[in-house]
């Protein structure tokens, strides 16, 4: 018998170019982002003047904080001759103490001395708070003895209970005002009141007269 020849050949694996991608090419994802782009870059024409918008308003509640924050209170005002600010609710307090100084017939110096006094203790604010039980205007101390926590918070009371004090003081209508202060209050700081002494007088003379403080007379 014959023998037959097999004609198949072992398979080769081609490396052809027909198995490679051809140089320059894209891949499959590459025409999606193209896409991606063209779609992106069709959307800010169309949004621009609405983020414009957007970033308007925002510079401009930045701007208006910004007012708000340098501008004075326009129920504030500035005394003339010692440059203090103060509020109405300070003037009314000053008020009330040179009133029940006047009505117990003392000079103004004693007026000077308290409101330089209040000014530094409190800001000329009836306080319901201070240093230990320390209250009101002259932040007086009801365990001391000044008074109840309701009669130091009381702007007629507690500047009658000062003058109390501030005329037994040696020559208290002589010395330096701070001294006085101090002597009546015990302050850890017995300098501090003198820095009040010009807005004190300016608050004196215009109070006694009847005046707008914040008024040049």
């Amino acid at each position: 018998m014959a023998t037959v020849r097999s004609t198949a050949r072992p398979s080769r694996t081609r490396s052809g170019p027909t198995r490679r991608p051809r140089k320059g090419r894209a891949p499959s994802r590459r025409p999606s982002k193209k896409r991606t782009r063209r779609s992106l870059g069709s959307l800010v024409p169309r949004w621009w003047p609405a983020l414009l918008l957007v970033a308007a308003a925002l510079i401009g509640v930045a701007w208006n904080a910004g007012d708000e924050a340098t501008t004075p209170d326009a129920t504030t005002c500035t005394l003339p001759g010692s440059g203090v600010t103060v509020t109405p609710e300070q003037v009314g307090n000053a008020a009330i103490i040179a009133q029940v100084g006047r009505d117990r017939g003392l000079p103004e110096r004693a007026v000077v001395i308290a409101l330089a006094t209040a000014q530094q203790e409190s800001r000329l604010r009836n306080l319901d708070y201070g240093d230990r039980d320390s209250l009101g205007l002259f932040q007086q101390r009801p365990s001391q003895g000044w008074g109840t926590e309701a009669q130091v918070q009381d702007p007629v009371y507690a500047a009658g209970k000062f003058y109390d004090w501030l005329v037994t003081v040696p020559e208290w209508e002589t010395r330096r005002l701070t001294e006085v202060a101090d002597a009546v209050q015990r302050s850890a700081f017995p300098e501090a009141y003198e820095q009040w002494a010009g807005m004190a007088v300016e608050l004196t003379i215009a109070l006694s007269a009847n005046q707008n403080p914040c008024t040049p007379a």
